[in-house]
């Protein structure tokens, strides 16, 4: 997968990475699932693409909440590679987009470290200025785009965009989401390492922690995961299946999506009881855990003052590390197919992942397969 690293460490793409750009969904019906994600999540609708635009193939919103930036996008037309991705797949993260400061030199970089280029420099230009774009491949038909903006203008996501007749953003209470705490994506058994390979030396990403299926497991199923990141803000974990007495959840994802993919995207808050309070006013349904959960929770966090009452009703879950601790729910899954879901996150110090919650969240989950008839 990857190709002899001869360039120097500061020549990586990592070097050129300024942070997220933004996550493109592509699904069936861009109308209903932006109208979702704003009325249930609480976003807003900065610009738009499609024929109004000029734009033929396809529909294209902007949802925009702090700095998180989701577009939502459908196809126009039964020939279209977004229609052919979501027949495979169903509705999914298809772009990982990340800002840089050079897009050309980031995608160079990259394919001489061994990635595969899915499209090389090209530039979209109007009025506002200049945006230089690439992109390269990622796991399963995921991909990552290079995104350089220092000379464009506009305050749309590129040409093409208009910010005229925009959908009305819903009524509901404000929900606070401000950002894309981390990324998780599945791959298949046995493939882990060479995608951590890849982050670490095609993109020159530092992995940031390793959990092994002795530590995420649960009676019937079992997973390993990594977490890698560029030293900054993009934080990806990747996950692949165990063998168990059942089937994990990272294989009812690979065969639901067909492949590997995102399976969940972590969203920060900095109060997640306003923030959950109000995402469960606006109708959205979150995965449980036992009450007894509780108990345990109390015990592990002997020391830490936490609103346990508030906790308890909304069903958060709560970890701390040697740098504190944070506080994190996980929707049930949003898709048809058994395979997006989002986390809620709020850290209070801490750098983790809730280790101290796998058990509980993965029981959960398997709860929610069995329903399916999936375990």
């Amino acid at each position: 997968m990857t190709a002899a690293v001869s360039a120097t460490e500061t020549s990586a793409p990592a070097a050129r990475l300024l942070g997220w750009d933004c996550v493109e969904l592509w699904v069936g019906n861009a109308r209903s699932t932006a109208g979702f994600l704003m009325s249930t999540f609480g976003f807003a609708c900065s610009a738009y693409a499609g024929p109004e635009t000029g734009v033929r193939d396809r529909a294209s919103y902007v949802l925009e909440q702090g700095d998180i930036r989701l577009v939502v996008t459908g196809a126009l037309g039964a020939d279209s590679p977004i229609a052919e991705h979501v027949r495979v797949h169903g509705d999914g993260v298809h772009d990982l987009a990340w800002l840089v400061d050079d897009a050309a030199a980031a995608h160079g970089a990259a394919v001489a470290r061994g990635a595969c280029s899915v499209r090389k420099p090209w530039k979209e230009s109007d009025e506002d200025g200049e945006l230089v774009l690439a992109q390269i491949a990622a796991y399963g038909e995921t991909v990552h785009t290079f995104v350089e903006r220092s000379g464009y203008r506009g305050n749309r996501l590129e040409p093409g965009y208009g910010t005229e007749h925009l959908p009305p953003t819903p009524v509901g209470p404000d929900v606070g989401l401000f950002s894309i705490d981390h990324v998780v994506g599945n791959v298949e058994m046995g493939r882990l390492e060479d995608w951590v390979r890849f982050y670490a030396e095609t993109m020159g990403f530092s992995p940031m922690r390793h959990f092994s299926e002795d530590q995420i497991s649960t009676e019937y199923s079992a997973l390993a995961s990594t977490v890698v990141w560029d030293g900054k803000q993009i934080v990806m974990l990747i996950n692949e299946p165990a063998p168990g007495r059942k089937r994990s959840q990272i294989q009812e994802y690979l065969d639901a999506y067909d492949g590997p993919g995102v399976q969940h995207i972590a969203l920060g808050t900095d109060d997640i009881v306003r923030t959950v309070d109000a995402l469960r006013a606006r109708g959205l349904r979150f995965m449980r855990v036992p009450d007894t959960y509780y108990d345990e929770a109390r015990e592990r966090m002997a020391g830490v003052e936490l609103p346990w009452r508030d906790l308890e009703r909304l069903n958060v879950l709560v970890d701390r590390d040697e740098d504190g601790h944070l506080l994190q729910i996980f929707t049930e899954t949003l898709t048809d197919r058994p395979a997006l879901f989002f986390e809620i996150i709020e850290r209070r110090g801490a750098r983790g992942f809730g280790e101290g919650n796998f058990k509980a969240l993965f029981e959960a989950i398997e709860r929610d397969q069995e329903r399916r008839g999936n375990l």
